[in-house]
Parts: structure tokens; C-alpha cells; sequence
């Protein structure tokens, strides 16, 4: 397999996606970020004062997935079709999970668009809640499947989807 984005002599450049296909393309990343049970209870309860974070957060990861090409220099401008951000809260360990699907018809995939979401939103969270605890840890982000292009569809075999 050849790296994509650098030509003959090794110079970075933007792949040119004008002769591939239009497809439906979707992607699924993931995260986690890892809260003191103060902060957990805090988003739980909807008591952070800069707002409801999950809210907060859900807006930011749209808003980053739709920006992801300004953000990372090869990445096409995508006309996104749809993009969700869903949360998981779990009490236990003070873990809150992210997943970022992103989808689109275009001539290239949207698994940095799903990357970026999943990142922003959980960056959103720690942003919202750091005057609570500033040793949170944000992790795990992963591409968890991604659907059409010439590969099909891929899910990542060491996670669950």
C-alpha cells in the first residue's frame, strides 16, 4: 500500500478525488474521557456553570467534524449529510464515552471528519469542566467502522462497534 498524500519526489500534497465514484460514505469514531466522580456528578446533575456540557459539547463536535478540513491540511471540504454526537455515561468508573458518526455522498471518506467530532466534543468537556478538576484524561479515540469508497466497509477489530 502507497502513502497517498506525497508524490514522486516525497512532497506532501492533497489527493486528487476527481475521477473516483460518488458513494455513500460513513464513518464512527470513538473517545472517552475519564472524570473525578465531582465533575461526573456536576455533568450528570447539568450544574458546570458555563451550561449544560453534553449540550455544549454536541454542538462543538458538529461544529469541529464540519471544520475538519481547515483543521488538517489534506482533508477535502466534504458537503456532510449528517453528523451526530452520542454520549454514554458510566457512574461506575466515571467514564464518559463519545461516538461521533459522520456521513456524507462524496468521492472520499469521512473518517477524519468522525475523528475531529469525536475530539472536539470531548476537548468541549474538558474546556466546560476544568475549573472542577483539571486531571482529566481524554482517550481511546478511535475510528470504530467506516462504510463505502473502493475499500467498503471496515470494522475495527480490536474494538467493539
Amino acid at each position: 500500500m502507497e502513502l497517498t498524500h506525497f508524490d514522486e519526489k516525497g512532497n506532501a500534497r492533497m489527493v486528487d478525488v476527481s475521477e473516483k465514484e460518488i458513494t455513500s460514505r460513513q464513518a464512527i469514531a470513538r473517545g472517552v474521557i475519564k472524570v473525578s466522580q465531582i465533575v461526573y456528578d456536576a455533568i450528570a446533575d447539568k450544574r458546570i456553570a458555563k451550561g449544560d456540557v453534553l449540550t455544549v459539547a454536541t454542538t462543538a463536535g458538529i461544529m469541529g467534524a464540519k471544520k475538519t478540513w481547515e483543521l488538517i491540511p489534506m482533508c477535502h471540504i466534504l458537503q456532510l449529510t449528517k453528523c451526530a454526537i452520542d454520549w454514554e455515561m458510566n457512574p461506575k468508573t466515571c467514564e464518559i464515552r463519545c461516538s461521533c458518526t459522520v456521513r456524507c455522498n462524496g468521492q472520499t471518506g469521512v473518517e477524519m471528519e468522525a475523528l475531529t467530532g469525536v475530539s472536539v466534543a470531548l476537548l468541549t468537556v474538558y474546556d466546560m469542566c476544568k475549573a472542577l478538576d483539571k486531571n482529566m484524561e481524554i482517550g481511546q479515540i478511535y475510528l470504530a467502522e467506516k462504510e463505502g469508497g473502493k475499500s467498503g466497509r471496515m470494522v475495527n477489530p480490536a474494538r467493539e462497534v
